[in-house]
């Protein structure tokens, strides 16, 4: 028998929660009251499916914490259920690489919730990936598996060196780095490009005086 999946809520409403433990009873639930508990539970145990609330407590806003989610679990299933954020934050949230892929407005209508649920096990996160092998495996490439590699390779070692240099305000050293992981210096510095590019490093880290021709 499958075990059922494992879904975090975070949310700090306990009439909202006694909706989603009725309405998902099917699942294993957990559940975080911030996004600092979030991050702290789902390093220990990763769920299959996070859902996330905007107005959290201790003053804490879900959309901030975004962006840590998905460096820390970037093939896990996002949906944001909320009646706080407006239409153009809403549209934020689901544009982006750091972005979630469902949101929902409150009040919860829970057959809504229960199919956004099952769509979003099925079709996301982990699902997306692989999909995406599954499609150049179809383009019938040699290449196929190389470049699924070489795809999640990159992924996990940009996540890597970004949680290595927010540590630290001092430029990178680019050769340690490529020794490092083993790459060519350019990589490196493409790495760092498009870590900025994508908002999750300042710009100011880049080196100006490297280039990667």
């Amino acid at each position: 028998m499958n075990e059922p999946k494992k879904i975090l809520v975070v949310e700090d409403d306990d009439l909202q929660y006694e909706i989603y433990e009725e309405g998902l009873a099917n699942f294993r639930l957990s559940r975080a009251l911030t996004g600092s508990d979030a991050l702290t539970m789902m390093a220990k145990d990763p769920p299959n499916l996070i859902i996330l609330d905007h107005v959290l407590a201790d003053g804490e806003k879900g959309l901030d914490f975004l962006p840590e989610f998905r460096e820390l679990l970037p093939f896990v299933s996002i949906i944001i259920v909320s009646g706080a954020l407006e239409v153009a934050q809403q549209l934020q949230s689901l544009q982006g690489p750091r972005r979630a892929h469902y949101c929902i407005p409150k009040p919860v209508d829970v057959e809504e919730l229960k199919r956004t649920v099952d769509t979003a096990l099925q079709e996301c996160g982990e699902a997306e990936v692989v999909k995406q092998f599954e499609a150049l495996e179809r383009s019938k490439r040699v290449d196929a598996l190389d470049l699924f590699s070489r795809s999640t390779d990159r992924l996990s070692r940009q996540t890597q060196i970004q949680q290595l240099l927010s540590k630290t305000k001092a430029r990178p050293n680019i050769s340690a780095l490529a020794r490092q992981y083993r790459v060519a210096r350019r990589t490196i510095i493409r790495d760092l490009q498009e870590l900025i590019r994508r908002g999750q490093l300042k710009p100011e880290i880049y080196p100006e005086w490297e280039s990667p021709e």
